[in-house]
């Protein structure tokens, strides 16, 4: 799998788990489900954000380095 389509897969799991999330807040609103959301899902939607931006990023390096050997 390259850069491009694993970053294609996180990007869908993550709108998947948001998506979950979204459906689950609205029968599980409770101390519980504050802390989940605020320790565990808020830190880990922004970690997987800044990795797919950082795959992007890599998917240009790499392809410059191609378009690099190749001439």
């Amino acid at each position: 799998m390259g850069v491009y389509e694993a970053r294609g897969t996180l990007g869908k799991a993550l709108k998947q788990l948001m998506l979950s999330w979204s459906e689950a807040k609205l029968g599980w609103d409770d101390p519980v489900a504050h802390a989940l959301e605020a320790n565990f899902l808020v830190p880990l939607e922004m970690d997987l954000k800044n990795a797919i931006g950082a795959m992007d990023h890599s998917g240009a390096v790499l392809a410059q380095a191609r378009r690099d050997c190749d001439d």
